[in-house]
């Protein structure tokens, strides 16, 4: 766990928000690529990664807010809903937030939703193997206390006070990587616009569920 990957006096960069930036880079890289095989030029890719960067961003805040305002939030200065740079973004509400935002560049700029999408559903699994590993960082959405071989210790002030954990963050992010190669590999095979989209989302709904048996960092019933 090393939050802080570079002080520069009073400036902090945060290993979250390296790993995220460079995890969105490559996204838009590959889907780009990918892309080219149904005409969708690399530069209407990127701007439209653009317009889902911000929609996830606000999405997957604005849900962590919503779900952890009592416990996070109430009663402390308001700027603090705007500090995401040590956490605080919730999947669900990302994809929310990116898929509003998608959908309004694919009308304004006339694009075929499905087909779109297709190209982009691996780079979000990618994109999340790189999030994943900039949790582990932080510290966050970690697991349950465990005696397995793999398990992993932060540090004694953190809130497992030092006990071996489940790394949810590693399963997670290795999970994504497998569900990257997979639909990578399907997109070359498509029967139809759309089932490389539908099969991430059933895909990262199943092992995403599977990794959350494992979590050790809320409550049953929260949203994270």
């Amino acid at each position: 766990m090393h939050p802080v990957a570079i002080e520069l006096g009073p400036l902090k960069i945060h290993w979250y928000g390296i790993l995220i930036a460079i995890g969105f880079l490559i996204g838009v890289w590959t889907a780009g690529k990918r892309g080219l095989r149904h005409n969708l030029s690399p530069q209407l890719v990127a701007d439209l990664a653009m317009w889902l960067l911000v929609g996830a961003i606000v999405g997957a805040r604005v849900l962590h807010v919503i779900s952890y305002w009592e416990t996070e939030f109430k009663g402390k200065p308001l700027w603090e809903i705007f500090k995401i740079q040590n956490g605080g973004l919730v999947f669900y509400g990302g994809l929310i937030g990116a898929a509003l935002a998608g959908t309004v560049f694919a009308l304004w700029k006339k694009l075929p939703w499905f087909k779109t999408s297709d190209a982009l559903a691996p780079s979000i699994a990618l994109g999340s193997v790189f999030g994943r590993l900039g949790c582990l960082m932080t510290g966050c959405c970690y697991g349950k206390t465990c005696d397995l071989p793999w398990a992993i210790h932060f540090p004694s002030e953190h809130e497992t006070h030092g006990l071996p954990v489940h790394p949810t963050q590693l399963y997670d992010s290795f999970a994504n990587l497998l569900l990257y190669l997979g639909l990578a590999w399907l997109y070359r095979r498509k029967k139809f616009d759309g089932q490389v989209f539908a099969v991430f989302l059933i895909g990262y709904a199943i092992l995403r569920s599977t990794v959350e048996i494992f979590r050790g960092d809320y409550q049953v019933g929260e949203i994270h």
